[in-house]
């Protein structure tokens, strides 16, 4: 039985999680495969906000299975926070959500390292979200981590106690000004591990292998975006982890060949949140008009997005590193309104006109190169057939998707699960 997959393609918070509950009724199992609590994945039903960290977009769902996968790392603290913020909504957390062995902690120093490195940078910061990410996929891949399955072992006090010792003397390190209570903050780490405890933590991989075999319907979950990729973003204003289709290989033990079909979403226009390079960042009344009427603010830290016009020069880059073969385009309903919108075809650099994403898109190396797309002045949010969007919005899907050769399937107009619409 084939995997199909789905994620983002452009800095992230595309709207991921609001597809994967609207697709869910169509899985057995959301796999979610990379990242960790920075990620903020917002879903919108029955007048209800809810964001989820750590926990899969399918979790709302009573018949799917919502397995958090071995590429994934996990903080205790916030993982608990999570379950009880769920509570109220009588979910049957010991049947329906499932964590892998192999998916590794965040302790408490992994967070004051990031605080203290990221310090450091002083105005190179590379904006990160302080919750750990980096110094834990460090660990990872410098064979220091701890596993969720270490916690069963009589080993596991002490090797944690090393690694605390090893975090500590970095610190010394870093020689920050950074101020905390590593007792304070333990004591409420051990707590929070004792309500993972209570999950069913599987060997994922063979779960999954065997998923597949029983004709299970899968579908694994990405967070943040492509251009994040630890390989493929923008380095070095990226995450730590693989967050284009390979991840889902390696973040939940599925072979290549078991990918079906992959979806990748992006907006209607291109929004990115910290450092780094952004050439279609918009800094007029327009820009701010976007930010406003899209609530253009992280789900996980609150800071506000930077605002930008739709890159079709990265959109192609990310369709083609994740061989994507259906698309879903978010948040047209906040371009309602605009007379022009301006949509990014190539990029005018030093060696000429291109249309591929260089090595270097920091401004003083490419300047992008727009063609106006005329605007719809109808409001979107109330429309739920294909047959009644407006003609000009229709047009820029058409556009779009001539441009990017790859069908948009799925268009969303709002926030709420019911404001999608199938093409």
């Amino acid at each position: 039985m084939s995997v199909d997959l789905l994620l983002g393609l452009q800095w992230g918070d595309e709207g991921k999680g609001k597809i994967v509950d609207v697709l869910t009724q169509s899985y057995d199992i959301i796999a979610r495969f990379q990242g960790g609590p920075n990620a903020g994945h917002t879903l919108e039903f029955e007048g209800i906000k809810h964001v989820l960290h750590t926990i899969p977009s399918g979790i709302f769902h009573p018949k799917a299975i919502n397995l958090i996968g071995n590429g994934v790392v996990i903080d205790p603290v916030i993982f608990k926070k999570e379950l009880d913020n769920l509570a109220p909504y009588n979910i049957d957390f010991a049947s329906k959500l499932l964590i892998s062995k192999k998916a590794h902690f965040i302790l408490p120093t992994h967070r004051l390292l990031d605080a203290a490195s990221e310090a450091a940078k002083g105005k190179a910061k590379i904006g990160s979200t302080l919750k750990g990410i980096g110094p834990t996929y460090m660990d990872k891949t410098g064979r220091n981590g701890m596993r969720v399955g270490d916690i069963f072992t009589k080993t596991w006090k002490k090797r944690y106690q090393s690694l605390v010792e090893k975090h500590l003397k970095m610190l010394d390190f870093y020689d920050s000004a950074l101020e905390f209570d590593i007792n304070e903050l333990e004591e409420t780490f051990f707590e929070a591990l004792e309500i993972l405890k209570k999950c069913k933590v599987v060997d994922s991989e063979n779960y999954l292998h065997q998923a597949q075999a029983d004709g299970k319907k899968i579908l694994a979950e990405g967070a943040q975006g492509s251009l994040l990729d630890i390989d493929f973003g923008t380095y070095p204003f990226v995450t730590s982890s693989t967050t284009t289709a390979a991840g889902a290989c390696t973040g939940l033990g599925i072979a290549p060949n078991k990918i079906k079909e992959v979806f990748g979403i992006f907006k209607a226009y291109t929004t990115r949140v910290g450092s780094g390079p952004f050439p279609t960042e918009l800094f007029d009344e327009v820009g701010k008009r976007i930010a406003k009427v899209g609530h253009e603010f992280g789900a996980t830290t609150g800071r506000p997005r930077r605002c930008g016009w739709i890159d079709l020069v990265a959109l192609k880059y990310a369709i083609k590193v994740n061989g994507v073969t259906q698309l879903m385009m978010m948040k047209g309903d906040v371009l309602s309104g605009i007379d022009k919108i301006k949509v990014c075809t190539h990029y005018k650099t030093e060696d000429g006109v291109i249309d591929y994403l260089p090595f270097d898109i920091q401004p003083e190396s490419v300047s992008p190169q727009y063609i106006d797309a005329p605007g719809w002045e109808e409001d979107l949010t109330e429309i739920d057939q294909v047959d009644k969007l407006p003609k000009k919005f229709i047009k820029y899907i058409d556009f779009l998707e001539e441009e990017l050769q790859t069908p948009i399937k799925i268009v969303s107009v709002g926030p709420d699960r019911k404001q999608t619409i199938f093409r």
